[in-house]
């Protein structure tokens, strides 16, 4: 199921810094919030960490969320820090050597080697020819990249070729650029008082590289043929040659314009133009040119903004300029050769319907670099990643031996338990009191001490056994014949009756007390399991029956000569066959529509039924329900469990959804497979209940570990990024009941050892 929003934290300069790093990154944020319908804002699906070229400071946007000064080594530890705690799912980082700290910018790989997040790394510069720092700089990026995004196939072949990054690392998407309408330049050239003038164009930060000297030698042969003819250069210096030499190189510039004569013909916007501003000036051009002088250019903005405009473009070869202009998008001439560039122009100036399929070929590959469909692609991307499956391998624990098991520890839940009960949730490992408490949870509780009382009689039991039976004595509310589920953290019931689960849950917690119970505590669970009891003839649900059918096949353990309840018990279970019969077909073995949560209890109900209550029949339809269970919850690459989430369960017909997977998932199959073991002998079902505890120790979708051995708490859920950073009652409890099992059941034997050994794969040998 794909997720609804994606929450990225973008790294880069960012403006209102003049650079095009800045500008790009501005751009790219607005593409991806404005993709999933939010604008840029401080609570929005995209946030900045901003580089900042310290001690120059700005003033962000709200959507900037954090600052790295670019010569702090510790700021790039500290935004890692800051990342990795935020609200964001991925981090996606704008790379160019300059704008980080260090040698080569080396300082950026503290930030990406401490992060925790998923991350893509977007190069917006890959040099054929790098030095040992750069070229290593670069591979240690790819390295921790999930992926590395690159807008050019030329950028691409490199990184293969000379980094060593595998293909399937690299992802190509173009530079955005605005999207803007096919237009005719003469009204634009009348907002700017240039009406009667065809006009040339460059633009972007001024530098030597840039090759405006060029412009000047071809303008002296183009002027006397086309005297209405104004070549405009608009931009600022660029700050780092305005920092190393102020203003000189314009001004030489300036000079050898004034002594071409050509004062009248070559302009220049000596300022860092908005984006309004810049997309008129773009727009009223003719011509767009590039005559730069240096070959190794991977990527240019500018000419992307000229192709979105629609423009006529003459450009010498940089890499990039080969690429977005081949099949008939743009004029190439040689490097530093004016007489070539007069004749392109002279070309494209005296063949207006040259002029006009190049502007046409131009437009339509800029539509492709629109920033709505960039913003989409960079958002499939990080779905992609959030959603894909990661390898996840056996491990080499298994088979699991009582051993090998991790103890069953109570600290945690000692923690999430006060005098009145066990609370519900927790804010990471605190009791989140706000919230209270819950007889789910309580009758849960009971179950885990009754059954721990049972396997080592530790005294230390006894007052959370207490505590919890406590509690569901009061949850009794005997004028509705039924148990209160929720109550809040002042005591006070927050309904007179609670839901069927609740009830349900509550029976079978007591029908083990008072089986396995301390003395005190079997006594009043019997009177209380009688008093309840009844109200599971009119349950309408199948978890209901379930949960009654497993309490009451424990009372009559204690009492086995009780008819009426053994006759009961009968009813229950035909009752949830009957519903398989209604509901399931040879390619959905279930018993309702959807396949939602605690699944692996209805099967187990009917197992336990049938192999107590001697009903073939019932053992049948369980075990079959239970073989379908793990068949479409195993994923078939890693052999694991794959719950089904709880983000849209699985409908029949429908996909099965992928997150949050709930720990409730895997105590219920391994009551199953327990019972499943108890009912056939069989040794796949202890093999199930491995994989059940190995889900909660790493053998899942995301290779993580969901408990801490050393408190017994249990994260609350299995999402995209990992694991959930609270440790509630719930998923608490549920790693305790599998693990109680797996204590109980996982003894070593020559049969279960040879199974465990000659099997490579589950779902072929299943009974």
């Amino acid at each position: 199921m794909a997720m609804d929003r994606i929450r990225v934290a973008l790294v880069g300069t960012y403006v209102p810094r003049q650079c095009g790093i800045a500008t790009f990154t501005h751009d790219l944020a607005q593409a991806i919030a404005e993709a999933q319908g939010e604008p840029l804002s401080r609570h929005g699906v995209v946030h900045i960490v901003a580089l900042t070229n310290w001690p120059q400071r700005y003033t962000y946007g709200p959507e900037v969320i954090f600052e790295i000064r670019d010569g702090i080594q510790g700021d790039y530890l500290a935004a890692a820090d800051y990342l990795n705690q935020a609200p964001v799912d991925l981090v996606c980082v704008q790379h160019e050597y300059g704008i980080f700290g260090g040698m080569d910018g080396a300082y950026v790989l503290d930030l990406v080697e401490a992060l925790r997040k998923p991350l893509v790394v977007t190069l917006h510069t890959v040099l054929y020819e790098p030095s040992e720092n750069q070229r290593r700089i670069l591979i240690a990026l790819a390295r921790r990249a999930d992926r590395v995004v690159v807008m050019t196939e030329r950028a691409r072949q490199f990184l293969m070729e000379r980094y060593g990054v595998q293909a399937e690392q690299i992802v190509r998407i173009d530079h955005g650029a605005p999207a803007m309408p096919f237009e005719d330049p003469a009204p634009y050239k009348a907002r700017l008082g240039l009406e009667g003038r065809r006009v040339l164009l460059t633009f972007g930060l001024l530098s030597p590289n840039k090759g405006i000297e060029v412009m000047i030698e071809a303008m002296k042969i183009l002027v006397p043929r086309y005297p209405d003819l104004l070549y405009l250069v608009v931009g600022a210096t660029h700050p780092e040659v305005r920092r190393q030499f102020g203003e000189s190189y314009r001004r030489s510039l300036e000079e050898a314009i004034t002594q071409a004569g050509l004062q009248d013909h070559i302009r220049f916007v000596d300022r860092y133009l908005d984006r309004e501003e810049l997309l008129t000036f773009l727009m009223a051009a003719d011509i767009y040119v590039a005559p730069y002088l240096a070959r190794e250019q991977i990527v240019s903005g500018t000419l992307t903004y000229a192709l979105a405009c629609g423009k006529a473009v003459i450009s010498t070869p940089s890499w990039y300029a080969e690429e977005i202009l081949s099949d008939g998008r743009g004029i190439l001439v040689p490097f530093q050769d004016p007489e070539a560039m007069a004749r392109a122009l002279d070309r494209l100036i005296s063949h207006p319907e040259e002029w006009e399929r190049l502007r046409r070929a131009a437009y339509a590959r800029g539509r492709e670099m629109a920033w709505p469909a960039i913003g989409r692609r960079y958002l499939d991307l990080f779905r992609r990643i959030l959603e894909r499956p990661r390898p996840v391998h056996r491990p080499a624990w298994l088979p699991l031996r009582p051993s090998k098991l991790p103890a069953v520890r109570l600290e945690h839940l000692r923690q999430l338990t006060d005098d009145t009960g066990l609370l519900q949730h927790a804010r990471g490992t605190i009791p989140d009191r706000q919230f209270g408490y819950c007889t789910d949870d309580n009758a849960r509780g009971l179950l885990v001490m009754v059954r721990e009382w049972a396997r080592n009689r530790d005294p230390s039991i006894l007052p959370l056994m207490k505590t919890y039976m406590a509690f569901l004595i009061h949850a009794w509310n005997p004028e509705r014949g039924r148990f209160r589920n929720f109550m809040g953290y002042d005591r006070r019931w927050l309904e007179d009756m609670g839901s069927e689960d609740a009830h349900g849950r509550a029976l079978w917690a007591l029908g083990e007390a008072m089986v396995f119970g301390s003395e005190d505590i079997q006594a009043v669970a019997v009177a209380l399991f009688r008093e309840a009891w009844p109200a599971s003839r009119g349950f309408q649900h199948p978890r209901p029956w379930a949960y009654a059918i497993l309490g009451g096949l424990a009372g009559l353990e204690r009492f086995p000569g009780d008819l009426p309840l053994q006759e009961e018990v009968r009813e229950l279970a035909r009752r949830l066959e009957d519903r398989f019969r209604a509901k399931a077909q040879r390619d959905w073995r279930w018993c309702d529509d959807v396949v939602t949560y605690d699944n692996g209890i209805l099967p187990a109900a009917l197992i336990a039924a049938g192999h107590r209550l001697g009903e073939s029949r019932w053992l049948t339809w369980g075990l079959d329900a239970l073989r379908w269970l793990v068949e479409i919850q195993t994923d078939p690459r890693g052999g694991h469990f794959s719950w089904i989430g709880n983000r849209g369960w699985f409908p029949r017909g429908g996909s099965k959804a992928r997150f949050a997977q709930q720990p409730l998932e895997g105590a219920a199959m391994a009551e199953a497979a327990a019972r499943a073991w108890e009912a056939t002998r069989n040794p796949i079902w202890l093999e199930v209940l491995e994989r059940c505890v190995g889900w909660f120790l790493g053998w899942n979708d995301r290779g993580c570990t969901l408990v801490d051995p050393h408190t017994g708490g249990c994260r609350d859920g299995l999402e995209p990024l990992g694991p959930s950073v609270h440790q509630g009652a719930e998923s608490t409890l549920a790693w305790l009941l599998t693990l109680q099992l797996a204590h109980r059941l996982l003894q070593p034997s020559p049969e279960r050892i040879r199974s465990a050994h000659t099997r490579s794969q589950f779902l072929p040998a299943l009974p």
